[in-house]
């Protein structure tokens, strides 16, 4: 994950600066680039909402214009929260994953505004792509770092698609025949217990059993359990 970049333009609030460093760290980021902070970098909110990634703050690196932030990047991918009237090149979260996948070898900075005003037209003049995060119409304006949350769990999952994609532990279903093997068992003890009544409704309530049992998946030992099950509260008390 060391090929990408987050960059922070002009952040306002140290613990929102912390909270991205976490959210970084919890999927595998590591490099965090900071233009211009609007405080002394970095300040106690920064540390107290990094918990456990202050070590991503100790290594990020301050910068005074956005130019030198992005030089070491062959892709630059900004964040805004509405279209931009921008020569550029806007794209949706399908294409931001395509884009991952085609520039597996290059170097990729994501850059994010300030909270209250977002990047100027000259950040994103830098920009290769401008990615808008979905929402509702009614309230667009995503919190800093709620933004970076998201976008690094895309990457994350992007990259790591079979191990989102595995299968759990392949458990053998058992066939119909157990199946109706139980299901007969059933409908044997609801007779006894006359539960099929009147009888002009029977059809419709075995009907209704089997909707129920022939489309569950069960394995042999749930089957076994389910017997079980059964043959106890058939019994008769003494």
């Amino acid at each position: 994950m060391n090929k990408f970049g987050f960059i922070l333009i002009k952040p306002q609030l140290g613990e929102n600066i912390g909270a991205c460093a976490r959210s970084m760290k919890n999927f595998g980021f590591k490099k965090l680039k900071i233009v211009s902070p609007k405080f002394f970098f970095p300040n106690h909110k920064t540390k107290s909402t990094s918990v456990g990634a202050f070590d991503l703050i100790n290594r990020a690196k301050v910068y005074n214009n956005t130019e030198e932030a992005i030089n070491e990047f062959d892709i630059i991918i900004s964040l805004s929260a509405r279209k931009r009237d921008v020569n550029k090149k806007h794209i949706k979260m399908r294409d931001f994953s395509n884009i991952l996948l085609a520039y597996k070898d290059k170097n990729i900075g994501l850059m994010f505004g300030p909270e209250a005003s977002g990047l100027t037209n000259e950040d994103l003049s830098f920009s290769n792509y401008i990615l808008q995060i979905p929402t509702s119409k009614n309230f667009k304006s995503i919190n800093l770092s709620h933004s970076v949350t998201i976008i690094c769990f895309e990457i994350f999952k992007t990259l790591n698609n079979k191990s989102f994609s595995k299968k759990g532990k392949n458990i053998k279903i058992s066939s119909k025949l157990k199946i109706n093997s139980v299901v007969k068992y059933l409908t044997t003890l609801l007779e006894k217990k006359k539960f099929f009544l009147p009888k002009e409704k029977k059809q419709s309530m075995l009907l209704n059993i089997y909707n129920l049992f022939y489309r569950l998946e069960p394995n042999d030992k749930e089957l076994r359990i389910l017997a079980s099950i059964l043959s106890a509260l058939s019994k008769n008390k003494h």
